[in-house]
């Protein structure tokens, strides 16, 4: 019985940092678009410069 004293206060602290984690998420924009990096993908991008330098 005396661990539930460690596990509620532990259990709760995590929760709260799920939560902040999840609110973070969401103002910080990352849920905005879902769908325009599955599409990118599909895109050919011929025009952009190669990350790779000519040796």
């Amino acid at each position: 019985m005396d661990i539930l004293y460690l596990l509620i206060p532990i259990s709760l602290v995590l929760i709260g940092l799920i939560i902040w984690g999840f609110l973070w998420a969401i103002k910080s924009g990352q849920f905005d678009d879902l769908e325009g990096p599955a599409h990118e993908i599909l895109m050919d991008n011929d025009d952009l410069p190669s990350s790779k330098s000519p040796r």
